[in-house]
């Protein structure tokens, strides 16, 4: 057996490379990175073979000393910190000392940097982690650091590398991720000598834009809350705008971008009852907090981090996001709608085409036998408008006096009817027709404006100022009921629990045992009690009323695991809420069911008022807009 011996200075740095240097995007981000430390407010980019033949980084920041320059390529050497209390409250992006040591070992790295009070740049020359000597050069002020032929040196890692182009986007999503942390620096990128994106000091909101394209910026809604020495600011986009498994999930902790579970936790937790269970959100978060309540010293690559308090960052982003979703409603923002061409394109649905019309949620599926897959019913056509029985003169009657009420303007506002509930009849007034005219004239439309008819039984048909609204009755009845009951349940305060005859006791892993241990007392919260037996072991006494024929066992592994994990559980509001989902979706009108004008309007001013209400508690849309510019486009009109 060999005896100890220390490892010599140039296999260290491989070593260290091999955590911090997995590919040329890697190499980019810790080279950007050390320029916004250096309060560079402009940083040009050039790569060449996707990064693999060269990386280009200038910056206009404020530069090395000369004589500091081998220092900048050596190990655990940094101007960052000087002792643990500075590695406990890092501010910086870079603090470790490794990375330029780690390409400069890898790659024939060229530094170049130039101070305010220097009459020339200084620069210096690694091949192989072998500094050369320190030497003058012509260069603006700032840092130009120049890498090329990375892992020239180690061709088994270079066969590790994917193809140019593949590496290439892993450096632009990598750059990305940069530019939208820090808005107020300019970008630029250049790919084989060709610009790709230059983007200049901007907004948050004109740089989101500008990364994540105009349509996720009309979709979207802003975050900004703050909870103590916490804040969290962003973008977020509207539930109906989706783009299947997106990719556009943006997480920054003190403008650092990392992967936290439990932020994403928080954030998909938010989105459970207004997105199809198929597609995921698109947003850009960014969460400020003392540096000391978060360890960015857990991985070489700095995107693993550790809360100290995980639970109040779980609780800030969860009631901050769904405060903002509770908004989606037609009062509040317009319904954006891509998730159904979404949904096609994934389940490899065709596009409904005339001789093949689209069926609706309501109605019932069959299963494909070869892939076991839900496929949509065959399509059933509801009776046509001619064999439906027109409205009666006391229907008609009421909803012009309807429409006479609502155009009034008292000084109390008598409350709405009920959704589905009968109104009395009125005597019509005389010259009924002339005074609604003007009455219609002054008044404010809403914001669905009122129903002017219901098409084939499963759409109601509104006019606003000026567009056309088309509203999925189900759809729209089945998010109104269910926030209704959703609020019955919230007012009773904490929920009720039902007793077990006979306790269940089920086997317990270690982090279940010790989830127990430390959040014993928040479990009863949720009508749910649970006691230790032995060590390996846990009995289940009693749990939520509405959940008591469900898998017990399996339902407190679940909130056991997610306290583990988040510090705190939404299992069992989770399944409650799947449980008044259905109960809504079974109460509420269903295809098909012919509805009066006031019902209509009625289930409208609804919508107004209820949480959501822009989609459906299945994420689906409940109602779309035609603008009078779009009907005119269809028809050519002015053309």
């Amino acid at each position: 057996m060999m005896r100890i011996a220390p490892l010599p200075d140039h296999l260290i740095n491989q070593i260290a490379a091999g955590e911090v240097v997995e590919r040329p995007a890697n190499a980019l981000k810790e080279i950007v990175e050390n320029s916004l430390d250096a309060q560079a407010d402009k940083i040009s980019v050039e790569l060449e073979a996707g990064g693999i033949k060269l990386i280009r980084v200038t910056d206009n920041g404020s530069g090395i000393h000369a004589e500091d320059l081998p220092l900048a390529l050596s190990r655990h050497a940094t101007s960052k910190i000087v002792s643990l209390a500075d590695l406990e409250k890092v501010c910086s992006m870079g603090f470790r000392g490794e990375g330029l040591a780690s390409i400069a070992s890898v790659s024939r790295l060229t530094l170049t940097s130039r101070r305010p009070d220097a009459g020339h740049a200084g620069e210096i020359r690694a091949q192989d982690g072998k500094l050369g000597n320190i030497g003058a050069a012509a260069h603006p002020l700032g840092t130009t650091v120049e890498v090329a032929d990375l892992f020239f040196n180690t061709p088994a890692r270079r066969k590790f590398l994917k193809s140019e182009s593949t590496e290439y986007a892993h450096c632009a999503t990598m750059l990305e991720r940069l530019a939208l942390a820090h808005p107020q620096v300019a970008f630029s990128l250049k790919h084989n000598g060709k610009s790709i994106f230059d983007y200049p000091a901007q907004s948050l909101a004109e740089r989101v834009a500008a990364i994540m394209g105009p349509e996720f910026a009309a979709a979207s809604l802003p975050i900004d809350s703050g909870a103590g020495a916490m804040r969290l600011t962003g973008i977020i986009a509207k539930p109906t705008f989706a783009k299947g498994k997106s990719n556009q999930q943006y997480c920054f902790v003190n403008r650092r971008f990392v992967r936290d579970k439990v932020m994403l936790h928080a954030v998909k937790q938010a989105y459970r009852d207004v997105l199809h269970q198929a597609l995921t959100p698109a947003f850009v978060l960014f969460l400020e907090l003392p540096p000391e309540n978060v360890d960015v010293n857990v991985h070489p690559t700095k995107t693993e981090i550790r809360f100290r308090d995980s639970q109040a960052v779980h609780q800030l982003i969860f009631h901050t996001l769904d405060k903002a979703l509770s908004a989606t409603r037609a009062d509040q923002t317009e319904s954006v709608n891509n998730a159904g061409e979404v949904l096609h394109q994934m389940l490899g649905i065709d596009a409904p085409s005339p001789s093949h019309p689209p069926s609706v949620s309501d109605r019932p599926t069959q299963t494909d036998n070869n892939s076991g897959r839900q496929a949509p019913a065959a399509y059933t056509p509801a009776a046509r408008a001619s064999q439906q029985r027109a409205l009666s003169l006391r229907e008609s009657q009421a909803a012009l006096d309807t429409y006479a009420k609502l155009y009034q303007q008292p000084a109390e506002p008598d409350p709405l009817p009920a959704f589905g509930s009968s109104l009395p009849p009125v005597a019509a007034p005389s010259g009924l027709d002339d005074e609604l005219a003007g009455q219609i004239a002054a008044a404010e439309t809403p914001p669905l404006g009122f129903a002017i008819a219901q098409l084939l039984g499963i759409y109601i048909l509104a006019q606003a100022e000026d567009s056309l609204l088309l509203v999925d009755m189900h759809a729209a009845a089945e998010r109104v009921n269910y926030e209704k009951m959703k609020q019955q349940r919230e007012t009773a305060g904490r929920l009720a629990s039902q007793p077990l005859l006979i306790a269940v006791s089920f086997t317990a892993s270690h982090e279940e045992m010790a989830a127990l241990a430390d959040h014993g007392d928040k479990l009863t919260e949720f009508g749910l009690d649970l006691s230790p037996l032995g060590e390996n072991s846990i009995a289940i006494r009693a749990v939520p009323a509405m959940l008591a024929k469900s898998d017990v066992v399996e339902l407190a592994r679940s909130i056991l695991q997610e306290f583990a994990q988040a510090g705190g559980s939404q299992t069992i509001t989770a399944l409650e809420n799947q449980i008044l989902a259905t109960m809504a979706c079974h109460g509420s009108v269903r295809a098909g069911r012919r509805l009066t004008l006031p019902e209509m309007n009625a289930l409208l001013r609804d919508m107004e008022n209820t949480p959501r209400s822009n989609q459906c508690n299945h994420g689906r849309p409940t109602w779309v807009k035609l603008t009078l510019q779009q009907l005119d486009a269809l028809f050519l009109r002015g053309q």
